[in-house]
C-alpha cells in the first residue's frame, strides 16, 4: 500500500494546504474531536437543544430532552470535554435550589449552525431546485 503523504508524487498531484494556520487557537486533533462529538445523535440533540434556550438549569436541561439520565451525563461531559458546551456552578443556590447551569460555547454554537445544519438547508435548497 502507498504511503499517503507520497501519493502522486512527481504526478502533479496537488496537495491541499494546512487547514489551520500557525497560530491556530487549536489543533486540528480538537477540531476533529469537536466534530466527533456532535456526530453522535444524542450529543447532537443535547447540543441543539442548549443552543436553542441559551443557558439552562441540569435539571431543566434533562427534563427537556429524551435521554436516560445515565445516557445524559455521559453526552453532556463528552460536549463539554471537547468544548461545545460550558458548565457553570454556582457557589448558592438560585430561586430554584440548582447549581449547576449548562450553555452552549461560541464554538458549540457556530459549529451546530455552520456545520451539520448548514449541510441540512443545502439539502432543502437542492430538493427544492430539483423539485
Amino acid at each position: 500500500m502507498a504511503d499517503a503523504t507520497n501519493q502522486g508524487a512527481g504526478n502533479d498531484v496537488r496537495q491541499p494546504e494546512l487547514p489551520l494556520p500557525k497560530d491556530s487557537g487549536l489543533t486540528l486533533d480538537e477540531y476533529l474531536a469537536m466534530q466527533r462529538a456532535i456526530g453522535h445523535p444524542t450529543r447532537y440533540q443535547l447540543l441543539r437543544v442548549l443552543v436553542a434556550n441559551d443557558e439552562l438549569s441540569a435539571a431543566a436541561f434533562k427534563e427537556a430532552v429524551t435521554v436516560e439520565s445515565h445516557n445524559f451525563y455521559y453526552h453532556l461531559d463528552e460536549l463539554v470535554d471537547v468544548g461545545l458546551v460550558d458548565r457553570r456552578k454556582r457557589r448558592t443556590p438560585d430561586s430554584q435550589g440548582f447549581y449547576t447551569y449548562y450553555r452552549p460555547t461560541a464554538m458549540g454554537s457556530v459549529i451546530l449552525d455552520h456545520g451539520i445544519e448548514e449541510l441540512m438547508r443545502r439539502e432543502r435548497t437542492f430538493n427544492d431546485v430539483y423539485a
